[in-house]
């Protein structure tokens, strides 16, 4: 009898990973697809959609024209892993059960205990909340008078939280919009931890876009009217968008693998084992381990490199073959700041930091080709003029 291989979360990590197994494996396994949507969403571009919500069509992919046939797709939300039955259990009621597992279903929003940000904050991990965002956005627009903009604040001034920003404040040019858009970041640069003049491009861009940029004092209280920063900022809104971290999610919380006690976050070894020899882990999900001090980066390219190797290693356990390690390969980044883009550090490409078109053809290529990777090539080229 075949045994049953179930991949979790349809991200970069397990749509990838699906893809990956679904090669190697040979028809050795019965595979099972589970996530709480019947799409992958291309969750880099998914800000495209605060100020175009018609961008939905673009970065969502349906789960059938990435998995093969043979694959079987459940939809449902995970509620509890349990490692000792090899059981996954959904919130409906179903189990899924398991000889091998790889749980791939990204990371949710960490609040950090910062009173009232959970309640009153928008957050952006999903297609979802993108949409909330624009709807967000419009109805203050709406709202305000030529004498009174709207106020709209990005707590946060990571990758999600700079490139947030750019697309409101698109929104606000597109339609005429009276906003005031303010970044804000509790260390003293946006993109903290990044290169400085990476750091500087980008604020560049951002202060060329009229985003007001606040740092080195962190968010320490939110009601819902208003954010307090520091000890004495006061600073009243509109729409609050949270883009400050991550964390892994309630699901896996009782599941008998080794986590991070604070994060809740699955270590993962270089082969994506865990502790449990039946569980594998990936993406934002997991801390996997890397060589030196630094765990892989949870980020959309190394989700995007990791899954063909977790796929591949998920079929060579089943048969029985040696398993590969993975190391991760940083390529470059690129951030888009509305329109624009800011790209460092990319591999092949004569300068260091680089914006204009080059920077802006390289951030389109980028979300094609991985849609090309999972879905083919038409869908990429459909993607191509909104990415």
């Amino acid at each position: 009898m075949n045994e049953n291989v179930v991949v979790l979360g349809s991200g970069y990590a397990g749509a990838g990973a699906v893809k990956s197994l679904e090669s190697h494996l040979d028809g050795r396994a019965n595979v099972t697809w589970v996530s709480d949507v019947d799409y992958h969403l291309v969750l880099h571009e998914s800000h495209r959609c605060i100020r175009d919500p018609s961008v939905r069509e673009k970065v969502t992919i349906p789960v059938d024209e990435i998995k093969e046939p043979s694959t079987t797709f459940r939809q449902g939300t995970v509620e509890n892993v349990d490692t000792d039955e090899r059981v996954v259990e959904l919130a409906d009621g179903a189990d899924v059960e398991y000889d091998y597992l790889l749980v791939g279903i990204g990371s949710r929003t960490a609040f950090f205990g910062i009173e009232g940000l959970r309640e009153y904050a928008h957050t952006l991990k999903s297609l979802d909340d993108a949409l909330a965002i624009h709807d967000a956005v419009s109805e203050a627009a709406a709202a305000a008078t030529r004498d009174e903009p709207a106020t709209v604040v990005v707590g946060g001034a990571g990758l999600s939280g700079i490139q947030t920003a750019g697309e409101i404040a698109e929104y606000r040019d597109d339609y005429g919009a009276n906003l005031d858009i303010e970044l804000v970041e509790g260390l003293d640069r946006i993109l903290p931890n990044s290169d400085p003049q990476l750091q500087g491009a980008l604020r560049k861009r951002l202060e060329q876009a009229d985003v007001n940029i606040h740092t080195s004092e962190f968010i320490g209280e939110v009601d819902e009217e208003t954010v307090y920063i520091g000890d004495e900022i006061e600073m009243d809104y509109d729409v609050l968008v949270w883009t400050g971290g991550i964390t892994g999610r309630e699901a896996i919380e009782n599941a008998n693998v080794d986590k991070d006690d604070r994060s809740n976050r699955i270590f993962a070894d270089q082969t994506f084992e865990t502790d449990d020899d039946r569980v594998f882990s990936i993406g934002d999900a997991a801390i996997v381990d890397q060589p030196g001090d630094d765990p892989a980066p949870p980020t959309a390219q190394a989700a995007w490199q990791a899954a063909e190797v977790a796929g591949k290693n998920l079929a060579r356990r089943v048969k029985g073959q040696p398993l590969t390690t993975w190391t991760y390969d940083d390529k470059g980044t690129v951030v888009s700041v509305g329109e624009k883009a800011v790209a460092h550090d990319v591999k092949f490409f004569p300068l260091s930091t680089f914006g204009g078109k080059p920077a802006e053809l390289l951030k389109k290529g980028i979300a094609a080709r991985w849609i090309a990777d999972v879905s083919g090539v038409g869908n990429a080229l459909d993607a191509w003029p909104d990415m």
